[in-house]
């Protein structure tokens, strides 16, 4: 078996290729807080690779934000997660940028986001004229 097949067999999850604007924020080991600006490459339930200019150390803890339009969602709209506590898990250092696996704290599964009371739900279409 190569390494490669093996990695992969290791995922719990699928990875999407989705590019995402993202800011890391970190506190360092000297106590000064930083934010990045960084591009998710892709995710997963379990976890991001991200690029980023500045180096950051394995193992710091980070929380990954990713940002919103300037409004207000209207209540029906489904809850959903935009602050991430994650872990760094792997770096890999490149000329001009670093590649940086981070551990989400909680999968992202429907059970890590607030379920919505009955009232709140989403009605469902339950027929069609088509």
């Amino acid at each position: 078996m190569n390494r490669q097949t093996h990695n992969r067999e290791k995922r719990k999850w699928n990875r999407l290729p989705l590019a995402l604007p993202v800011f890391l924020r970190s506190v360092g080991s000297d106590g000064k807080e930083s934010l990045e600006f960084a591009t998710g490459l892709n995710v997963s339930a379990g976890g991001i690779l991200v690029a980023t200019r500045r180096a950051l150390p394995l193992a710091m803890q980070t929380l990954l934000e990713i940002p919103v339009a300037p409004f207000t969602l209207p209540a029906k709209a489904p809850k959903t997660t935009r602050k991430l506590q994650a872990k760094i898990v792997r770096i890999v250092h490149g000329d001009d940028f670093h590649l940086i696996g981070m551990r989400f704290q909680r999968p992202l599964t429907a059970s890590t986001v607030a379920k919505r009371s009955p009232k709140q739900a989403i009605p469902r279409k339950r027929s069609s004229t088509v």
